[in-house]
């Protein structure tokens, strides 16, 4: 059993983000089916476990670097949260986030550990609860990383950290209304003010009243009452608290029984019985480029016209305080259940709207938006009208899901019909994203392609919840973006589900993979020492060779995988690869490797400057 913390550290936070996401984990089918305000969707249980994913790997992040800066000796925390996720490997040391040299302490400081934490929630926040919940622990943030001569890191800490999120987060929806998470959250923060002692004290009073203002909201919500359920997002809040109350005192506090009526529907339980909505991840490139109208659901129907907004759209948004003042009203003009959440230039944008394509103009006018994602609510919603008037939509016999490190490959693989799920720079997606993804394929069977080495116990953990879901999945190893395009180039879904993955297998394994990049810092590789702002060719994951010319170290490492034999070369650029490189790798494939053929695709912003493979 790992020590209990005693006082409020980043030990502490970690520990909590821990059991917070287990809790979550647990009640994620049951929160999914309570749903019902302000949409039923069947998805808030969902939203706010990949919210809280993301801030675990935030954190999991920090230790990691702490790790490497003590040299490899990790300070003491709590649970490992993302269960076979490596903190650290050979290619981080080279490429990852610097560390701030100099002697490291006995762990991460705690402003660091809340401050990756409260970020790790914005960009990862869901839905319209886990925006909320992202803009809970962003309050604490400030409370417990504050700099000042005052500490935090008591009782008392706590008390002000827990009054502040729900401050800053009834202050984020632009229309607050009781009986939901805010109701919680500021109930939690009432009662923890009246409570004496530790952290352990304080979490359990503000959880024991988050438990109570949870049983009354059915009575200040009158859609919750009709329904027989308590709010999904609050019983989400309660589930985290409770994290908090195990994380300082060692136990887990009895599960709250959530009461739902005999003729209720579980909203969401079945997903393909229920046809809830069909998703849209518009992961539009960046900067931003026109954005057409969105008039028609996944399947070609048309949106509903009448009762609430047909679209959920949220995106993050680089952008000023005055901008997002303004943008405030201009989205709330166009729809509701408005939540802006974040600061200090980045902020987590949703609201729910008609027009979805106004709602991404907006952010445009604000800023610069990305990471958009708009879903369509279903027409048997009880958001919308129309209820029944649409079939259920029938599954497909086969699909492929995919992991793309660029918006340029995300388009190819879409043409190939593919289902995409985009990994940006330094955020490598969750396992809930790709279980999602498999969801929106909507497909009896689905061949998996992390496409990253560090993914495989990502997508394993992906590929099982699937599979307990009643799909049938099976996971190619792919490492690299580029056998991911050799077994999709063999996909055929006429033939038999495993004659199909056993020739999208061969053609990955037969596909040698290599990038090109920037080192960060000086680090010591298998070719030598590099140095902060060097070149570095990697073969299979290894650097191979260290030059200070993008063109040249490129030629290099296409020279040493072609000495091996090869059939077919792809080169996949970057944003910022020289504009001359592919044309100088094709000339010299063409004059020294005669029977060899070039492929070149653009990536967009893809990490790497260019990817290479070889068949």
């Amino acid at each position: 059993m790992p020590q209990v913390p005693q006082r409020l550290d980043a030990s502490a936070v970690r520990a909590w983000c821990g059991f917070a996401l287990r809790a979550l984990g647990r009640a994620r089918e049951e929160i999914d089916a309570i749903n019902v305000y302000p949409v039923a969707d069947g998805d808030t249980g969902t939203n706010l476990y990949l919210t809280v994913e993301s801030a675990t790997a935030a954190v999991e992040a920090v230790f990691a670097g702490h790790a490497a800066l003590a040299g490899g000796k990790e300070a003491p925390g709590g649970p490992e949260a993302l269960d076979g996720r490596e903190a650290l490997d050979g290619h981080e040391a080279v490429t990852g986030q610097a560390v701030s040299p100099g002697r490291a302490p006995e762990g991460p400081a705690l402003a660091d550990a809340v401050h990756a934490m409260a970020h790790g929630a914005l960009i990862g926040a869901r839905g319209n609860s886990g925006t909320i919940l992202a803009q809970l622990l962003r309050g604490m943030a400030q409370v417990l990383a504050a700099d000042s001569d005052a500490t935090h890191t008591d009782g008392q800490g706590l008390r002000l950290a827990l009054r502040r999120a729900a401050d800053s987060a009834r202050q984020a929806v632009v229309h607050p209304v009781e009986g939901t998470v805010l109701t919680v959250a500021s109930a939690a923060a009432d009662a923890a003010s009246g409570a004496e002692g530790d952290c352990g004290a304080v979490a359990r009073a503000a959880y024991e009243g988050a438990r109570a203002a949870l049983a009354a909201t059915p009575g200040q919500l009158a859609v919750l009452e009709r329904a027989g359920v308590v709010d999904a997002g609050g019983r989400g809040l309660v589930a985290v608290l409770g994290a908090l109350v195990e994380t300082f005192t060692g136990e887990a506090p009895a599960a709250a029984a959530v009461p739902v009526l005999a003729g209720h529907a579980r909203v969401g339980a079945d997903s393909e019985a229920t046809g809830l909505h069909a998703r849209v991840d518009a992961a539009v490139t960046e900067p931003l480029g026109e954005l057409g109208e969105v008039g028609e659901c996944a399947d070609g129907t048309p949106a509903p016209e009448e009762g609430g907004p047909a679209f959920e759209v949220i995106y993050l948004l680089e952008a000023e305080d005055a901008a997002v003042a303004r943008l405030r009203d201009r989205l709330d003009a166009l729809g509701d259940s408005l939540v802006v959440v974040g600061g200090d230039g980045l902020w987590n944008v949703h609201v729910h709207v008609d027009d979805a394509g106004a709602a991404v103009e907006a952010g445009v006018e604000a800023g610069r938006p990305y990471r958009i994602r708009i879903t369509h609510f279903g027409l048997d919603d009880a958001h919308t009208t129309g209820a029944g008037s649409r079939p259920v939509r029938e599954r497909v016999e086969r699909a492929v899901v995919a992991v793309v490190p660029g918006e340029g490959l995300a388009g190819l693989y879409a043409e190939a019909g593919a289902t995409t799920v985009l990994a940006r720079p330094g955020e490598p997606p969750a396992s809930g994203e790709l279980v999602e993804a498999v969801r929106r394929a909507h497909a009896r069977e689905v061949v998996l392609l992390p496409n990253d080495a560090e993914l495989r116990h990502t997508a394993a953990a992906a590929a099982e919840q699937a599979r307990t879901e009643g799909v049938r999945v099976a996971l190619i190893p792919t490492r690299s973006a580029v056998q991911g395009i050799a077994a999709l180039a063999v996909h055929e879904p006429g033939r038999r589900f495993d004659e199909d993955v056993v020739a999208m297998t061969s053609a990955a394994g037969a596909t040698r993979y290599a990038e090109v990049e920037v080192a960060e810092r000086q680090s010591w590789t298998m070719a030598g020492i590099c140095q902060a702002g060097d070149i570095l060719g990697l073969i299979e994951g290894d650097v191979a060779v260290i030059g200070s010319d993008v063109t040249a170290t490129a030629e290099a490492v296409l020279n040493r995988m072609l000495a091996a034999g090869g059939e077919m070369v792809t080169l996949v650029l970057g944003d910022e690869a020289p504009d001359t490189i592919a044309a100088h790798l094709e000339s010299r494939v063409r004059e020294s490797y005669l029977a060899v053929d070039t492929v070149v695709y653009r990536g967009g912003r893809q990490g790497a400057l260019l990817l290479i493979g070889v068949e």
